[in-house]
C-alpha cells in the first residue's frame, strides 16, 4: 500500500486546470511586479547620476574665498583642504573632490599710462590646471620667477588688445601702491572652450577685456609661486578655491545626508578661517535632485498600484472560481467532521503550493522582461540600462507578492468553508444580484476617496507631499487615486449590467431569434456571473488606455516644452562685442549656415511694471510668425496675426542706399564753429571756426539686409569749415570670421553738438559719399532729413532755428537766444532721420503713437490691460505709452513665470534712432530650417567656439528632454503595466469562460436534445459573451478617457520635479485607443469560438447524464 498524498496535494490535482490558471496569474503578478520595482529603482538611480553629471559647474561647485598674503597663505590653504577631505568622506560614502585656486591681483595701470585719472589697467593672475584647458598658440609656459621679470602668458584676445606679442617686455604700475612690475610675455593661449561651466565666474579670461567704468585687460597669467611672492607680499589678495565634487559616485539614497554635509561646510570652516567666505549652490541642486527622484518614483508607482489592483482582483475572481466549484466538495467535508482549522490549513498549503514556485521563478524572469522592455526605441534612447540579477532584494519583492497572492487565493475557500452542505444546496441555482462590496455601498464609499486623491493630486501636481518632519514623502492616498478611480469607476460601471441586460431581454424577447432572447435573459438572471470578468475586463482595457493615454501626453508634452524653451528651431545666443563676428557680421553667417531658411535678430531687454520686472523682447515682426513656436492655445490669437498687429506700428522709414558691396566709405565732411560756406572752400581759406575748436561729432547709422543697425563714428571731425576726406571701414563691422549682408543702407545721422553753442552756431555738412569701388551715393529723390532732439522733441520745440539744407548733408543749429556763451550745459545730440522718398511717409507719425506690444497674462492683469487697450510700461528704462495687440499665457523663449513684452524690433530701432539713442544690439538670434532638421546648422556653429555664443538647438533639446530618465521612466513601467493588464484581461476571460462553459455543459446538452442546432448553441453563447465584451469594452474606455483627464496632466512633470510650461494638454491616441479594443474583442471571441467548438464536440449522453449527480 503506497505512501498516500497531502489533502492539499490530491485537491490540487483533482482541478488541474484552475490550479494552473491561479499559477499563470500569480506567476505574471509576481514576476511583472518584481520587474516595475527593479525597473523603479534603476530609473531613479540613473536619472541621478545622469543629472549630477550634467549639471552646470556653477551649480555643483563650492567655492572658497579669503583675504591672504604671503605669511598667511599655507595656513588657510591647510584649513581649507582638510575641510573638504572631511567633506568628502561624509555622506556615507567616499567622493572625489577636484579642487583647484585661483586668484587675481589688485589693478595696475598700462604702459604710460599711470599718471592718467581713468588709465586702462591689467590684472595678474593664477589659475591650476590652466594649462590642461587651454592650448598654447604661441610661445611657452611662464616659469616661477620670485625676483625680477615676471613672465606671464596672456589670452589670445588680451594679447591683441594689449598689441603685445611674445617675448615683449613692458612696465605696469600698481593703482593701490605705485609698486612697478616689469613683465615679458612668454606665451599666448587660447582656451579649449570658453564655455565651460569652469569659467563662467571669469569672464575677464574668457574675452581678454573688460568695458566698465575702467577697461581692464588680461588677466596676465603667472604660476602659483610667482603670485605668491610678487603680488601678496605688500597687500592681501582674495585667493578662491573651487571645489567640484564627482558627483557621479554618489546614490540616490546618499543625497539627503551628503547635502547635508555641504550646508555645513561653511560654518565648520568659519571655526579654522574665521576669514573664509564660503559660497555653494550645491546642497540647493542635491536637494531638488532628491525631490526629483522621489516623484519620479513615486509617479511610477501610480501603473504599479494599477497592476496590483488588477492581479489581485484577477487572482481574486479565479479564486472565486475555484471555490465555487468546491463548495458542494468542501460542504461535504464539513457534514463529515472537517472543521474550520483543518479547511483553512488545507486552502492555504493549496494556495502556498501554488505560489512557492511563482516566487522561486519571477526573480529569473523579470531581467528577460526588463529586456524587453529596454528593447523598445524610446525607452532605449534614454539610457535606463536595467541589468537585474536576482537577489535579496528582489527575492523579498517576490516572496511578498506570493504571499499576498497566496492569500487571496484562499480567502474565497475560507469564506465557502463555513457554510453545512443544506446552505450550499439551497445557496445553489439562487444567484445574488449584486457583490457584497455593492450591496453595502462600497464602490460609492471608494468613490469618494478616489475623488479626494484625485482633488489632492490636482491640487499638489505630484503624488508627494511634506511630511510631518519637514521632509518629503509619498502620500499613499494621492499615489492610490489613480487606481481607486479606476476601481470604483468599474464597479459602477456593474450596475448598470443588470439594467442593460434587461432592457436587452425586453428588445430581443419580441425578435424571432432564440439565441438573442435567450442570451440576454441569462445574463439579466445571473448578472454576478458575469460581473466578475466584466470588472476585469473594464479594468483591464482602462489600464491600457490610460497608460497609452498617459505616454502619448507625456511625448507632447516634451515637444511642447522643447519648443517653448527652444522658441525657434534654432536659437543662438551671443555676447554683443566680439572680435570674431561683429555686430553687422554675425546675421549673415548664421544666415549661411546649412538648412537655415529664415533669420531674425532679437533684442532681450528688461522691462518694469507696477506689479515688478520682466523681460522685453523684441523681434521683426514681419518674420516672426513662421518662426515663434507659440502653441495655439497660449495665445489670445494666432501668431500670424500678433505678428501683423506687431508690425501694423512699424513706421515708414526711408533711407539711403549704398550702391553695390563697399567695404569701405569716403566722406566729404566740414564742420564749423559758425555758419557753413555756401560751397566747398578752396585750400588754404580760413574757415568760420577756429581750427583745432572742440566742433560736432558725427555719427552715421548704417542698416543690413537682416535689419541690424549700427552707429558708426565719422571722424574725428576738424571744426575748421574746410572739407576733409573721412573713411569708414565697413568691413570692420563683421569681424574677422564675418560678412555683411548686402544691401546697406543709411537710416540716419547722430550729431553730438557741443555745449554751450558758440556764437555763429555749429555747422556740419557732408559733400559727398564715395565707395572703395568709386560709386558715389546719391539721396533718393524727395528724400529730407529730419532734424529732432535726443529726447524725440522736435528742434523749433526747444532750440529753434535747426536747419538744413542741400548736399548729402548739412545741418546748421545756431546759438540759443538768451544763453550765455559761457554757461555751461550737456552736450545735445541731434538725430537726423531720413524722410520722404520712396515711402514718401514721414517718420514722426510711426514713432510717436503708442508702441503696439504682446504681453504675458500676468502683466495684463496687474496692468489690467486687454487687446485694444492702451498703458504706460518702462522699456529698458524709457516710460512708453503701449498699445496691448495681443496677450499670451507664456511667451515662447522665455524662463516659465517671467513676464514678458514683446515689440517689433525695427520700430524700437526707428525710435532709438529718433531719439538719438545707440540702436538696441541684438544679442540672440532666432532660425527657421528646412524641415525643422536642424542637425546641420547645429554641427556647423560646434566647429566655432571662437564665435562665442550659446545654442539652444530645438532638435537636440527636444531629445534631452525626451530622454532624461528622470522623466521619461514612467513611459517603461506603462509599457510593463500595460502588457500586464492585457495578458491578465485575455487570461482572466478565458478561465471564466471555460469554467462557465463547462458548467453549463448540460444545459447545452438538454438545448441540443430539444432540437437547437450546434450553430444556435454557439450564437446563445455569443450574445451572452458578445454583451460582457461590448459593455466592458466600452466602459473601460470611457472610464479611462474620464480619469485620464483628471489624473495625467498631473502626472507630467518635468526632471526636476517642477510643473510644466506650457501646461500639459491631454493628448489621446485616437488610432490606439480604437485598436486596443478592437483587438481585445478579436481575441476573446476566439476564445469563445473555440469554446462552443469543444462544446459541439461533447457527446449529448455523457452531458446529460453528469447532470444527474447535480
Amino acid at each position: 500500500m503506497g505512501v498516500r498524498a497531502p489533502l492539499a496535494v490530491r485537491r490540487a490535482l483533482s482541478e488541474p486546470w484552475l490550479l494552473l490558471a491561479a499559477f499563470g496569474s500569480i506567476l505574471l503578478a509576481t514576476t511583472t511586479l518584481v520587474a516595475l520595482a527593479t525597473y523603479t529603482s534603476s530609473v531613479a538611480e540613473v536619472g541621478v547620476r545622469r543629472a549630477m553629471e550634467n549639471a552646470p559647474a556653477s551649480s555643483v561647485a563650492t567655492t572658497i574665498t579669503a583675504p591672504v598674503r604671503q605669511g598667511t597663505f599655507a595656513g588657510v590653504e591647510r584649513a581649507v583642504h582638510a575641510r573638504l577631505a572631511a567633506l568628502a568622506g561624509s555622506g556615507g560614502g567616499p567622493v572625489r573632490y577636484d579642487v583647484r585656486l585661483s586668484a587675481r591681483s589688485d589693478s595696475y595701470a598700462l604702459p604710460g599710462q599711470e599718471r592718467l585719472t581713468h588709465p586702462e589697467l591689467t590684472r595678474f593672475g593664477v589659475d591650476e590646471g590652466l594649462e590642461g584647458h587651454a592650448r598654447l598658440m604661441q610661445g611657452v609656459w611662464p616659469r616661477p620667477a620670485t625676483g625680477g621679470v615676471v613672465e606671464v602668458a596672456a589670452s589670445q584676445a588680451a594679447a591683441q588688445a594689449m598689441n603685445l606679442g611674445v617675448g615683449d617686455e613692458f612696465r605696469v604700475v600698481g593703482r593701490l601702491d605705485d609698486t612697478a612690475v616689469r613683465a615679458r610675455l612668454t606665451g599666448v593661449f587660447r582656451l579649449d572652450d570658453s564655455s565651460l561651466g569652469r569659467w563662467d565666474s571669469d569672464d575677464l579670461l574668457r574675452r581678454g577685456v573688460r568695458h566698465g567704468d575702467y577697461t581692464t585687460y588680461g588677466p596676465l597669467m603667472v604660476p602659483g609661486e610667482t603670485f605668491l611672492a610678487r603680488f601678496t607680499a605688500r597687500t592681501s589678495v582674495a585667493v578662491t578655491w573651487t571645489a567640484v565634487p564627482d558627483l557621479g559616485m554618489l546614490t540616490p539614497q546618499r543625497l539627503r545626508p551628503f547635502s547635508a554635509s555641504v550646508a555645513r561646510l561653511g560654518e565648520d570652516l568659519k571655526r579654522d578661517c574665521p576669514a573664509c567666505e564660503t559660497v555653494t549652490n550645491l546642497p540647493g541642486m542635491l536637494s531638488r535632485l532628491d525631490r526629483a527622484a522621489l516623484v519620479a518614483r513615486s509617479t511610477m508607482l501610480v501603473p504599479v498600484l494599477q497592476l496590483l489592483l488588477l492581479a489581485a482582483y484577477a487572482l481574486v475572481l479565479t479564486a472565486r472560481l475555484l471555490a465555487d466549484h468546491r463548495r458542494m466538495e468542501v460542504a461535504l467535508l464539513r457534514s463529515r467532521g472537517a472543521g474550520g482549522v483543518r479547511l483553512a490549513l488545507s486552502a492555504g498549503a493549496e494556495a502556498l503550493l501554488v505560489a512557492a514556485p511563482c516566487a522561486a521563478l519571477a526573480p529569473f524572469l523579470a531581467p528577460p522582461l526588463l529586456g524587453l522592455v529596454d528593447a523598445i526605441p524610446w525607452i532605449r534612447a534614454s539610457g535606463v540600462r536595467v541589468v537585474a540579477r536576482p537577489g535579496a532584494a528582489t527575492f523579498g519583492v517576490a516572496a511578498a507578492v506570493a504571499l499576498a497572492c497566496a492569500v487571496l487565493l484562499a480567502l474565497p475557500a475560507l469564506r465557502g468553508a463555513r457554510r453545512t452542505y443544506v446552505e450550499e444546496q439551497a445557496e445553489r441555482g439562487r444567484g445574488a444580484r449584486q457583490g457584497l462590496l455593492q450591496r453595502a455601498g462600497g464602490d460609492v464609499a471608494l468613490l469618494v476617496v478616489a475623488a479626494l486623491a484625485i482633488w489632492q493630486l490636482r491640487r499638489y501636481g505630484a503624488p508627494v507631499t511634506a511630511t510631518s518632519g519637514g521632509g518629503l514623502g509619498i502620500d499613499p492616498l494621492i499615489v492610490t487615486g489613480p487606481a481607486l478611480a479606476l476601481l470604483c469607476g468599474g464597479m459602477l460601471g456593474l450596475r448598470l449590467v443588470p439594467r442593460v441586460s434587461r432592457i436587452a431581454g425586453r428588445f430581443t424577447s419580441r425578435r424571432a431569434g432564440l439565441a438573442p432572447a435567450l442570451g440576454a435573459w441569462q445574463v439579466s438572471r445571473r448578472p454576478e456571473r458575469y460581473s466578475g470578468p466584466a470588472l476585469l475586463l473594464t479594468m483591464a482595457v482602462a489600464i491600457g488606455v490610460v497608460s497609452m493615454t498617459t505616454a502619448a501626453t507625456w511625448r507632447g508634452s516634451q515637444v511642447d516644452q522643447a519648443r517653448h524653451q527652444a522658441g525657434a528651431d534654432l536659437r543662438v545666443s551671443a555676447a554683443p562685442v566680439s572680435g570674431e563676428l561683429g555686430r553687422l557680421g554675425r546675421g549673415p553667417v548664421y544666415a549661411g549656415l546649412p538648412g537655415v531658411t529664415a533669420i531674425t535678430p532679437v533684442y532681450r531687454g528688461t522691462m518694469a511694471f507696477s506689479g515688478g520686472s520682466g523681460t522685453l523682447l523684441a523681434a521683426d515682426a514681419a518674420k516672426l510668425g513662421p518662426m515663434l513656436m507659440l502653441r495655439p492655445d497660449l495665445g489670445s490669437r494666432p501668431v500670424g496675426t500678433l505678428a501683423a498687429r506687431l508690425a501694423a506700428g512699424r513706421p515708414a522709414v526711408s533711407a539711403v542706399p549704398l550702391p553695390g558691396t563697399p567695404e569701405k566709405l569716403t566722406l566729404s565732411v566740414r564742420a564749423g564753429l559758425g555758419a557753413p560756406p555756401a560751397s566747398p572752400r578752396r585750400p588754404g581759406s580760413s574757415g568760420s571756426g577756429s581750427p583745432g575748436s572742440s566742433g560736432p561729432d558725427l555719427r552715421m547709422v548704417i542698416a543690413d539686409a537682416l535689419g541690424v543697425r549700427q552707429q558708426v563714428p565719422v571722424g574725428p571731425l576738424v571744426a575748421d569749415g574746410e572739407a576733409h576726406p573721412v573713411t569708414v571701414d565697413l568691413a570692420a563691422l563683421a569681424g574677422r570670421s564675418g560678412r555683411l549682408s548686402y544691401p546697406l543702407d543709411v537710416r540716419g545721422f547722430v550729431v553730438r553738438v557741443p555745449a554751450p553753442v558758440p556764437e555763429g552756431g555749429v555747422s556740419l555738412t557732408v559733400d559727398a559719399i564715395t565707395t572703395d569701388t568709386g560709386a558715389s551715393v546719391a539721396l533718393p529723390e524727395g528724400l529730407r532729413w529730419a532734424p529732432r532732439w535726443g529726447d524725440g522733441v522736435r528742434g523749433d520745440d526747444r532750440l529753434p532755428g535747426v536747419t538744413t539744407g542741400a548736399g548729402i548733408l548739412t545741418l546748421t543749429v545756431p546759438a540759443p537766444a538768451g544763453r550765455s556763451a559761457g554757461e555751461d550745459t550737456d552736450p545735445e545730440y541731434v538725430s537726423l532721420t531720413a524722410e520722404g522718398g520712396s515711402t514718401g511717409a514721414p517718420v514722426d507719425g510711426g514713432v510717436g503713437g503708442p508702441l503696439p506690444v504682446v504681453v504675458t497674462a500676468d502683466i495684463a492683469a496687474r496692468e489690467r490691460l486687454a487687446e485694444g487697450r492702451t498703458g504706460l510700461l518702462t522699456l529698458d528704462g524709457q516710460r512708453l505709452r503701449v498699445a496691448v495687440a495681443g496677450v499670451v499665457e507664456a511667451m515662447p523663449g522665455t524662463p516659465a513665470g517671467v513676464p514678458v513684452v514683446l515689440a517689433d524690433l525695427p520700430t524700437l530701432l526707428a525710435a532709438d534712432l529718433a531719439g538719438a539713442r545707440e540702436p538696441r544690439v541684438p544679442g540672440e538670434w532666432w532660425m527657421s530650417t528646412a524641415g525643422g532638421d536642424t542637425a546641420g546648422a547645429a554641427a556647423a556653429l560646434a566647429r566655432h567656439p571662437e564665435w562665442e555664443q550659446t545654442v539652444v538647438d530645438l532638435g537636440a533639446l527636444t531629445l534631452r528632454l525626451r530622454d532624461d530618465p528622470l522623466a521619461s521612466g514612467l513611459q517603461g513601467a506603462l509599457v510593463l503595466g500595460f502588457a500586464a493588464a492585457l495578458v491578465f484581461a485575455v487570461l482572466g476571460f478565458l478561465v471564466n469562460a471555460a469554467v462557465a462553459a463547462r458548467e453549463r455543459a448540460s444545459e447545452f446538452a438538454v438545448l441540443r436534445a430539444l432540437g437547437v442546432s450546434g450553430r444556435q448553441v454557439f450564437a446563445l453563447l455569443a450574445v451572452e459573451q458578445a454583451f460582457l465584451i461590448a459593455l466592458s469594452l466600452a466602459a473601460g474606455t470611457v472610464l479611462a478617457l474620464g480619469v485620464a483627464a483628471l489624473v495625467v496632466p498631473n502626472l507630467v512633470l518635468t526632471g526636476q520635479a517642477a510643473s510644466v510650461t506650457p501646461e500639459v494638454v491631454l493628448q489621446v491616441p485616437w488610432a490606439a485607443t480604437v485598436a486596443l479594443p478592437v483587438v481585445v474583442a478579436v481575441l476573446l471571441f476566439a476564445i469563445v469560438a473555440g469554446l462552443a467548438h469543444s462544446l459541439r464536440r461533447r457527446g449529448l449522453g455523457g452531458a446529460l447524464r453528469a447532470g444527474e449527480d447535480r
